[in-house]
């Protein structure tokens, strides 16, 4: 069996093919969400957020041979405890990511995480969107609420705890975009005009996270962008298409963990 870390859609196709050449595939997620849609299409999965000591219960329970790990770029912990678990089980690991894209413009500000987002964020006035998730809306909230000329608007995903985490910082509900994504150009377009965007904040999620939809229809508006670089992993064996890691599979000749 493979035990493989699945929260993106791209992930979850790659866990299709895997099992579609012949593996059992254990996905992990960390909501119930998402373990609906993984489990709709057919795929054994675990639910719950992990560490490397729980992964490695989970894998060794599960006679797991092989870690894929196909989690969010930006999902850096989830990521080290999958290669901290594959080292502490003695069994391979192997990192699916989507390749990156790259962006030069004039309006485009690198950042190395998200407190320099912020903080760039803060010397801006406007309306300032941000499109990186709620787990890091704290971040924002604190260094940019209650700044004179500053208007913070969140973009995220559509569940209860989102809602009531803005509500605990401050966010007023007429600044909460409450939708799931991808979106496409005239989508961004229509709320950027909505809201009247000065300043957009994002992550160099890749194509599959539709960045770069968001990112021309901010350009186009004129809008400045913050992009918050991936963070470094030292991953060891990284792909970025479904076919190597297949491929990879293919030619491992690994024994089943021990229970």
């Amino acid at each position: 069996m493979i035990f493989m870390l699945a929260g993106t859609s791209d992930a979850r196709e790659l866990a299709l093919a895997i099992k579609a050449a012949g593996y059992r595939v254990l996905t992990s997620v960390v909501t119930g969400n998402a373990a609906k849609r993984l489990s709709e299409a057919g795929l054994e999965v675990h639910v719950g957020r992990l560490t490397a000591e729980e992964m490695v219960k989970v894998i060794k329970g599960h006679g797991c041979r092989v870690v894929v790990d196909g989690s969010h770029p930006y999902a850096e912990q989830a990521s080290q405890n999958a290669v901290q678990a594959a080292r502490k089980a003695n069994i391979p690991y192997i990192r699916y990511e989507r390749e990156q894209q790259h962006f030069e413009h004039p309006h485009i500000i690198w950042v190395d995480n998200y407190k320099q987002a912020a903080e760039a964020a803060a010397q801006k006035k406007g309306v300032i969107m941000l499109t990186t998730g709620s787990k890091t809306v704290d971040i924002f909230a604190r260094r940019l609420l209650g700044i004179p000329e500053v208007t913070l608007v969140v973009r995220l995903l559509p569940r209860k705890e989102n809602m009531e985490k803005c509500e605990q910082l401050g966010i007023e509900q007429r600044h909460i975009v409450a939708m799931q994504g991808p979106f496409s150009k005239a989508l961004n377009l229509a709320l950027y005009d909505h809201y009247d965007v000065n300043v957009m904040v994002t992550k160099e999620s890749g194509k599959a996270g539709a960045v770069d939809e968001k990112v021309e229809a901010a350009l186009e508006k004129g809008i400045e962008v913050i992009m918050i670089k991936r963070p470094k992993v030292d991953y060891g064996v990284c792909y970025h298409t479904y076919g190597e890691v297949l491929q990879h599979l293919k030619q491992l000749d690994v024994q089943p963990v021990e229970v």
